[in-house]
């Protein structure tokens, strides 16, 4: 079988694939040159599209105009190395027929890890420790039903997405965790089958909840979707992680609940700016832990992003099917 001709696009100062990367790229395809893409303006541009059948992007891909599959005839798959590609799902792309596939099960992995740690954290309400012992600052959390320990606590997760799937997972692994999902699209097989009880309540769901996760996708109907209402249902002292989008959770609400020092939260991103600027309350309330945006892969996790788009254009090279195609019907659905 001919090897498709492989373009890389991305930013011009990332290096997503290394040596041996490029090199396995180069030999499951014809990779027409090793040095990216970042815009497609670029010089080198009109002469390599003109070949390639394969794109295969990662951050800072550039956006595909009308005029780009003018000047791409041959193209039949881009493979996006990192998560969310929906802005990259024009008409004139699917038009062509051309195949989309999406890292973002790769990228769920460090996601899911990330959640599980903060989970166990949580509930042994190390961060507050942290705070006490490191700062002095004196402040205990409430001694309520979420009291310290990894027994006899419920997990409620806010979507079972590829990251809330990966959680559930990882959460076997403590039999005395009770895990509940809330997800209206999954069926409560698909849910029992990841050793959780399918919750059809978010409400309820709140109010089980020991450890509140959420996973769902960025969707004009998931803006908010932890709002005034489902944070009050939680009891007082549990805790609530976000590591999917800032859109999800409304920040105002969440912060008047730290403000009352009866939740606890760690927040990976934030809506409508992230960071939140210096002076928000989060940045001092000691219930509150915020991380820059990390959950996602980073450093050497970036390695499993680029091998796992290098099998997936072994597999299309091959002629086998795809591990995650993207098609027309799942836009409204994926982050």
């Amino acid at each position: 079988m001919k090897r498709p001709a492989i373009v890389i696009a991305h930013f011009e100062s990332f290096s997503p694939f290394d040596g041996p990367a490029l090199d396995r790229l180069d030999t499951v395809g014809r990779l027409l040159d090793r040095k990216p893409l970042h815009s497609w303006d670029d010089p080198r541009a009109q002469e390599l599209l003109a070949e390639t059948e394969v794109i295969v992007g990662h951050w800072g891909c550039p956006l595909f105009g009308p005029e780009f599959f003018e000047s791409a005839p041959k193209l039949r798959l881009f493979a996006y190395s990192a998560g969310t590609v929906k802005m990259y799902l024009t008409e004139d792309l699917w038009e062509r027929n051309i195949a989309v596939t999406s890292g973002a099960d790769a990228n769920a992995e460090p996601v899911a890890e990330y959640t599980l740690a903060m989970i166990l954290l949580a509930n042994k309400r190390v961060f507050p420790a942290i705070d006490r012992e490191s700062h002095r600052t004196g402040w205990t959390p409430p001694d309520t039903a979420a009291a310290h320990g990894n027994w006899n606590k419920t997990i409620g997760l806010v979507s079972a997405s590829l990251t809330g799937k990966r959680v559930a997972r990882l959460l076997e692994a403590f039999p005395h965790l009770e895990v509940q999902i809330y997800d209206p699209f999954a069926d409560a097989d698909t849910i029992e089958a990841l050793g959780a009880t399918k919750q059809e309540s978010l409400l309820e769901l709140c109010a089980q909840a020991d450890v509140l996760s959420i996973h769902a996708p960025a969707l004009p109907e998931t803006h908010n979707l932890i709002g005034r209402a489902e944070l009050g249902a939680l009891c007082d002292g549990a805790t609530v992680i976000n590591t999917s989008r800032g859109h999800c959770l409304d920040l105002d609400a969440l912060t008047a609940e730290l403000e009352s020092q009866r939740l606890f939260a760690i927040i990976d991103v934030t809506d409508p700016v992230e960071p939140v600027p210096s002076d928000h309350p989060l940045r001092t309330l000691p219930n509150a832990v915020l991380t820059p945006h990390i959950a996602g892969s980073q450093g050497t996790e970036l390695a499993r992003m680029s091998e796992w788009v290098i099998d997936e254009v072994d597999l299309y090279a091959t002629g086998r099917a795809l591990r995650n195609p993207i098609t027309p019907e799942m836009v409204d659905q994926i982050a």
